[in-house]
Protein backbone atom coordinates (compact mmCIF):
# COMPACT_ATOMS: atom_id res chain seq x y z
CA UNK A 1 0.00 0.00 0.00
CA UNK A 2 1.58 3.07 -1.08
CA UNK A 3 2.12 6.03 1.24
CA UNK A 4 3.12 9.28 1.51
CA UNK A 5 3.72 11.61 3.99
CA UNK A 6 2.19 15.00 4.53
CA UNK A 7 4.47 17.75 4.22
CA UNK A 8 4.16 21.65 5.51
CA UNK A 9 7.89 22.75 6.10
CA UNK A 10 9.73 20.59 3.41
CA UNK A 11 9.67 22.12 -0.30
CA UNK A 12 9.33 19.59 -3.03
CA UNK A 13 8.73 20.04 -7.10
CA UNK A 14 5.58 20.41 -6.72
CA UNK A 15 5.80 23.73 -3.96
CA UNK A 16 8.42 25.31 -6.27
CA UNK A 17 6.61 25.40 -9.19
CA UNK A 18 4.06 27.26 -7.39
CA UNK A 19 6.00 29.31 -5.65
CA UNK A 20 7.84 30.25 -9.06
CA UNK A 21 3.75 30.75 -10.27
CA UNK A 22 3.02 32.90 -7.68
CA UNK A 23 6.19 35.26 -8.55
CA UNK A 24 5.91 34.96 -12.28
CA UNK A 25 1.84 36.14 -11.80
CA UNK A 26 3.10 38.74 -9.39
CA UNK A 27 5.36 40.09 -11.60
CA UNK A 28 2.94 40.21 -14.81
CA UNK A 29 0.13 41.42 -12.72
CA UNK A 30 2.60 44.39 -12.09
CA UNK A 31 3.31 45.14 -15.05
CA UNK A 32 -0.17 44.98 -15.99
CA UNK A 33 -1.68 47.44 -13.47
CA UNK A 34 -0.10 50.07 -11.18
CA UNK A 35 -2.49 48.79 -8.78
CA UNK A 36 -1.66 45.58 -7.42
CA UNK A 37 1.92 46.25 -6.33
CA UNK A 38 0.91 48.35 -3.93
CA UNK A 39 0.12 47.55 0.08
CA UNK A 40 -3.50 48.18 -0.21
CA UNK A 41 -4.08 45.34 -2.53
CA UNK A 42 -1.99 43.08 -0.75
CA UNK A 43 -3.63 43.64 2.23
CA UNK A 44 -6.92 42.66 -0.11
CA UNK A 45 -5.48 39.80 -0.73
CA UNK A 46 -4.87 38.96 2.35
CA UNK A 47 -7.73 39.20 3.29
CA UNK A 48 -8.86 37.33 1.04
CA UNK A 49 -6.89 34.09 1.36
CA UNK A 50 -8.30 33.69 5.06
CA UNK A 51 -11.82 31.47 4.65
CA UNK A 52 -9.88 30.15 1.74
CA UNK A 53 -7.09 29.18 3.74
CA UNK A 54 -8.99 27.30 6.72
CA UNK A 55 -11.90 25.75 4.32
CA UNK A 56 -8.55 24.65 2.08
CA UNK A 57 -6.99 23.00 4.81
CA UNK A 58 -10.20 21.28 5.53
CA UNK A 59 -10.26 19.92 2.16
CA UNK A 60 -7.01 18.56 1.78
CA UNK A 61 -7.88 16.40 4.93
CA UNK A 62 -10.85 15.39 3.19
CA UNK A 63 -9.49 14.61 -0.66
CA UNK A 64 -5.90 13.15 1.11
CA UNK A 65 -8.79 10.41 2.45
CA UNK A 66 -10.39 10.14 -0.81
CA UNK A 67 -13.19 11.74 -0.07
CA UNK A 68 -15.03 15.61 -1.14
CA UNK A 69 -17.16 18.07 0.45
CA UNK A 70 -19.27 20.16 -2.01
CA UNK A 71 -21.47 21.68 0.45
CA UNK A 72 -18.87 23.70 2.84
CA UNK A 73 -19.43 27.18 1.19
CA UNK A 74 -22.83 26.71 2.33
CA UNK A 75 -21.54 25.21 5.59
CA UNK A 76 -19.78 28.48 5.90
CA UNK A 77 -22.62 30.49 5.23
CA UNK A 78 -25.09 28.80 8.07
CA UNK A 79 -21.96 29.00 10.61
CA UNK A 80 -21.68 32.63 9.73
CA UNK A 81 -25.22 33.13 10.51
CA UNK A 82 -25.13 32.07 13.82
CA UNK A 83 -22.20 34.37 14.56
CA UNK A 84 -24.03 37.22 13.61
CA UNK A 85 -26.91 36.31 15.80
CA UNK A 86 -24.50 35.81 18.82
CA UNK A 87 -23.02 39.15 17.81
CA UNK A 88 -26.54 40.73 17.64
CA UNK A 89 -27.39 39.03 20.94
CA UNK A 90 -24.42 40.83 22.67
CA UNK A 91 -22.11 37.47 22.87
CA UNK A 92 -18.63 38.66 23.69
CA UNK A 93 -16.75 38.46 20.85
CA UNK A 94 -14.17 35.80 22.15
CA UNK A 95 -16.90 33.70 22.35
CA UNK A 96 -18.41 34.29 19.40
CA UNK A 97 -15.54 33.10 17.41
CA UNK A 98 -16.11 29.98 18.94
CA UNK A 99 -19.64 29.91 17.80
CA UNK A 100 -18.39 29.42 14.06
CA UNK A 101 -16.42 26.41 14.86
CA UNK A 102 -18.48 24.88 17.21
CA UNK A 103 -21.86 25.49 14.59
CA UNK A 104 -19.16 23.81 11.62
CA UNK A 105 -18.21 20.91 13.62
CA UNK A 106 -21.88 20.05 14.63
CA UNK A 107 -23.01 20.61 10.32
CA UNK A 108 -19.77 18.50 9.91
CA UNK A 109 -21.13 15.60 11.86
CA UNK A 110 -24.63 15.93 10.38
CA UNK A 111 -22.31 15.04 6.90
CA UNK A 112 -20.48 12.16 8.29
CA UNK A 113 -23.54 11.04 9.58
CA UNK A 114 -25.17 10.91 5.88
CA UNK A 115 -21.84 10.16 3.89
CA UNK A 116 -20.15 7.60 6.70
CA UNK A 117 -22.84 6.49 8.60
CA UNK A 118 -25.75 6.52 5.84
CA UNK A 119 -22.71 4.60 3.00
CA UNK A 120 -24.09 7.67 0.60
CA UNK A 121 -20.93 8.44 -1.72
CA UNK A 122 -19.55 11.86 -0.75
CA UNK A 123 -20.01 13.77 -3.87
CA UNK A 124 -24.05 12.33 -3.93
CA UNK A 125 -24.33 13.68 -0.12
CA UNK A 126 -22.80 16.59 0.36
CA UNK A 127 -24.54 17.46 -2.82
CA UNK A 128 -27.90 17.07 -1.39
CA UNK A 129 -26.94 18.48 2.00
CA UNK A 130 -25.75 21.76 -0.17
CA UNK A 131 -29.57 22.11 -1.24
CA UNK A 132 -31.02 21.36 2.20
CA UNK A 133 -28.17 24.12 3.88
CA UNK A 134 -29.08 26.69 1.33
CA UNK A 135 -33.06 26.21 1.82
CA UNK A 136 -31.68 26.79 5.75
CA UNK A 137 -30.46 30.01 4.89
CA UNK A 138 -32.94 31.53 2.58
CA UNK A 139 -35.23 30.77 5.59
CA UNK A 140 -32.77 31.67 8.64
CA UNK A 141 -31.90 35.55 6.12
CA UNK A 142 -35.43 35.82 4.70
CA UNK A 143 -33.82 37.24 2.05
CA UNK A 144 -32.38 39.88 3.53
CA UNK A 145 -28.76 40.38 4.22
CA UNK A 146 -27.34 40.62 7.81
CA UNK A 147 -25.33 43.88 7.80
CA UNK A 148 -24.31 46.51 10.44
CA UNK A 149 -22.87 43.82 12.76
CA UNK A 150 -21.25 44.79 16.23
CA UNK A 151 -17.52 45.35 15.83
CA UNK A 152 -16.12 43.62 18.66
CA UNK A 153 -15.50 40.33 16.63
CA UNK A 154 -13.26 42.88 14.11
CA UNK A 155 -11.19 44.49 16.46
CA UNK A 156 -10.68 41.33 18.55
CA UNK A 157 -9.26 39.99 15.35
CA UNK A 158 -7.93 43.17 14.05
CA UNK A 159 -4.91 42.82 17.04
CA UNK A 160 -1.71 41.37 16.90
CA UNK A 161 -0.26 38.51 19.52
CA UNK A 162 3.64 38.85 19.58
CA UNK A 163 3.38 40.92 16.69
CA UNK A 164 2.12 38.92 14.14
CA UNK A 165 -1.67 39.64 13.45
CA UNK A 166 -4.18 37.70 15.05
CA UNK A 167 -5.02 36.01 11.74
CA UNK A 168 -2.08 34.53 10.71
CA UNK A 169 -0.96 33.39 13.76
CA UNK A 170 -4.33 31.37 13.63
CA UNK A 171 -3.88 29.90 10.36
CA UNK A 172 -0.72 29.22 11.32
CA UNK A 173 -1.80 27.41 14.91
CA UNK A 174 -4.29 25.73 12.41
CA UNK A 175 -1.95 24.25 10.33
CA UNK A 176 0.50 23.40 12.57
CA UNK A 177 -1.80 21.62 14.52
CA UNK A 178 -2.98 19.79 11.02
CA UNK A 179 0.58 18.90 10.58
CA UNK A 180 1.30 17.74 13.99
CA UNK A 181 -1.81 15.60 14.16
CA UNK A 182 -0.30 13.79 10.53
CA UNK A 183 3.02 13.50 11.20
CA UNK A 184 2.81 12.90 14.68
CA UNK A 185 -0.06 10.42 15.45
CA UNK A 186 -1.71 7.73 13.99
CA UNK A 187 -4.09 9.94 12.58
CA UNK A 188 -1.60 10.62 9.33
CA UNK A 189 -1.53 6.89 8.02
CA UNK A 190 -4.78 6.21 9.20
CA UNK A 191 -6.21 8.32 6.63
CA UNK A 192 -3.86 8.05 3.82
CA UNK A 193 -4.07 4.26 3.98
CA UNK A 194 -7.77 5.27 3.88
CA UNK A 195 -7.05 7.30 0.78
CA UNK A 196 -4.76 5.35 -0.87
CA UNK A 197 -7.16 1.39 -0.40
CA UNK A 198 -10.40 2.07 2.49
CA UNK A 199 -10.64 -2.13 2.26
CA UNK A 200 -7.25 -2.63 2.82
CA UNK A 201 -7.20 -0.02 5.72
CA UNK A 202 -9.93 -1.58 7.17
CA UNK A 203 -8.37 -5.02 7.23
CA UNK A 204 -5.24 -3.95 8.57
CA UNK A 205 -6.96 -2.79 11.89
CA UNK A 206 -7.22 1.10 11.07
CA UNK A 207 -10.69 3.01 12.34
CA UNK A 208 -12.17 3.65 9.26
CA UNK A 209 -15.42 4.54 10.32
CA UNK A 210 -13.93 7.17 13.26
CA UNK A 211 -11.43 8.37 11.12
CA UNK A 212 -13.98 9.21 8.25
CA UNK A 213 -16.21 11.49 10.97
CA UNK A 214 -13.84 12.60 12.51
CA UNK A 215 -11.85 13.90 9.58
CA UNK A 216 -15.32 15.49 8.19
CA UNK A 217 -16.15 16.86 11.64
CA UNK A 218 -13.28 18.85 11.59
CA UNK A 219 -13.32 19.78 8.10
CA UNK A 220 -16.86 21.59 9.33
CA UNK A 221 -14.93 23.13 12.06
CA UNK A 222 -12.09 24.78 10.16
CA UNK A 223 -15.27 26.19 7.80
CA UNK A 224 -17.30 27.08 10.69
CA UNK A 225 -13.66 28.82 11.89
CA UNK A 226 -13.39 30.96 8.16
CA UNK A 227 -17.36 31.71 8.71
CA UNK A 228 -15.99 33.72 11.97
CA UNK A 229 -13.01 35.70 10.07
CA UNK A 230 -16.20 36.46 7.10
CA UNK A 231 -18.21 37.86 9.63
CA UNK A 232 -14.98 40.15 11.16
CA UNK A 233 -13.80 41.16 7.70
CA UNK A 234 -17.11 41.90 6.10
CA UNK A 235 -19.43 42.99 8.70
CA UNK A 236 -22.14 41.42 7.11
CA UNK A 237 -24.04 38.00 5.73
CA UNK A 238 -25.39 37.75 2.23
CA UNK A 239 -27.35 35.34 0.64
CA UNK A 240 -24.90 34.47 -2.15
CA UNK A 241 -22.29 33.46 0.77
CA UNK A 242 -19.79 30.77 -0.05
CA UNK A 243 -21.30 30.16 -3.30
CA UNK A 244 -17.77 29.50 -4.84
CA UNK A 245 -15.76 28.34 -1.76
CA UNK A 246 -15.86 24.99 -2.89
CA UNK A 247 -14.61 25.55 -6.25
CA UNK A 248 -12.17 27.23 -5.06
CA UNK A 249 -10.91 24.77 -2.30
CA UNK A 250 -11.11 22.00 -4.64
CA UNK A 251 -8.90 24.02 -7.20
CA UNK A 252 -6.74 25.37 -4.64
CA UNK A 253 -5.82 21.96 -2.99
CA UNK A 254 -5.21 19.83 -5.85
CA UNK A 255 -3.32 22.74 -7.30
CA UNK A 256 -1.10 22.23 -4.09
CA UNK A 257 -0.11 18.43 -4.95
CA UNK A 258 -2.74 16.95 -2.82
CA UNK A 259 -4.54 14.17 -4.47
CA UNK A 260 -8.22 13.97 -5.87
CA UNK A 261 -7.85 10.51 -5.80
CA UNK A 262 -6.94 10.21 -2.41
CA UNK A 263 -3.33 8.84 -0.38
CA UNK A 264 -1.05 11.95 -0.94
CA UNK A 265 -1.46 15.57 0.75
CA UNK A 266 0.92 18.98 0.86
CA UNK A 267 -0.17 21.50 3.36
CA UNK A 268 2.54 24.13 2.08
CA UNK A 269 0.98 23.17 -1.13
CA UNK A 270 -2.52 23.85 -0.44
CA UNK A 271 -1.07 27.28 1.08
CA UNK A 272 0.89 28.24 -1.79
CA UNK A 273 -2.63 27.03 -4.36
CA UNK A 274 -4.59 29.73 -2.08
CA UNK A 275 -2.29 32.51 -2.56
CA UNK A 276 -1.87 31.68 -6.28
CA UNK A 277 -5.31 31.43 -7.05
CA UNK A 278 -6.30 34.79 -4.99
CA UNK A 279 -3.61 36.46 -6.94
CA UNK A 280 -4.98 35.63 -10.11
CA UNK A 281 -8.43 36.60 -9.51
CA UNK A 282 -7.43 39.72 -8.03
CA UNK A 283 -5.00 40.16 -10.81
CA UNK A 284 -7.44 39.35 -13.47
CA UNK A 285 -10.32 42.00 -11.90
CA UNK A 286 -7.77 45.12 -11.28
CA UNK A 287 -6.90 44.18 -15.61
CA UNK A 288 -10.96 44.77 -15.92
CA UNK A 289 -12.12 41.17 -16.37
CA UNK A 290 -15.52 40.87 -14.80
CA UNK A 291 -15.47 38.68 -11.26
CA UNK A 292 -18.18 36.81 -12.82
CA UNK A 293 -15.21 35.51 -15.00
CA UNK A 294 -13.26 34.37 -11.62
CA UNK A 295 -14.94 30.86 -11.59
CA UNK A 296 -14.42 30.10 -14.91
CA UNK A 297 -10.73 30.41 -14.71
CA UNK A 298 -10.92 28.73 -11.95
CA UNK A 299 -13.00 25.66 -13.37
CA UNK A 300 -9.90 25.79 -16.33
CA UNK A 301 -7.51 25.88 -13.78
CA UNK A 302 -8.63 22.44 -11.68
CA UNK A 303 -9.63 20.85 -15.29
CA UNK A 304 -5.96 21.63 -16.10
CA UNK A 305 -4.12 20.31 -12.95
CA UNK A 306 -6.14 16.75 -13.03
CA UNK A 307 -5.57 16.61 -17.08
CA UNK A 308 -2.16 16.43 -16.64
CA UNK A 309 -2.21 14.22 -12.99
CA UNK A 310 -4.58 11.76 -13.56
CA UNK A 311 -3.30 9.54 -16.22
CA UNK A 312 0.11 9.78 -14.54
CA UNK A 313 -2.15 8.29 -11.27
CA UNK A 314 -4.02 5.76 -13.45
CA UNK A 315 -0.35 4.17 -14.65
CA UNK A 316 0.77 4.27 -11.32
CA UNK A 317 -2.03 1.98 -10.05
CA UNK A 318 -1.56 -0.09 -12.80
CA UNK A 319 2.19 -0.64 -11.97
CA UNK A 320 1.20 -1.36 -8.44
CA UNK A 321 -1.48 -4.29 -9.31
CA UNK A 322 1.15 -5.58 -11.46
CA UNK A 323 4.06 -5.42 -8.70
CA UNK A 324 1.27 -7.40 -6.47
CA UNK A 325 0.67 -10.13 -8.72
Amino acid sequence: MRQSSPRLLAIGGREWALLGAVILASIVFSVASPYFATTGNAATIVRNSIELMLAGLGMTLLLAMGSIDVSIGILMGLAAIAVAHALLASVAPALALLVGPVTGAGLGLVTALVVVLGRVPAIVGTLGLLGVYRMGIFALLGGQWLSGLPAGLTTLLSRSLFGVPLSVFVIGLAYLTVWLALRRTPYGPHLLSIGNAEEKARLSGVPVTKVRIATFVVSGALTGLAASFYVANYRNVEMAIGSTLALDAIAAVVLGGTSIMGGRCSLLGTVLGVILLRILQNGLLLMGVPSLWQPVVTGALLIGVLALELPVLRMGEMKMKWMQR
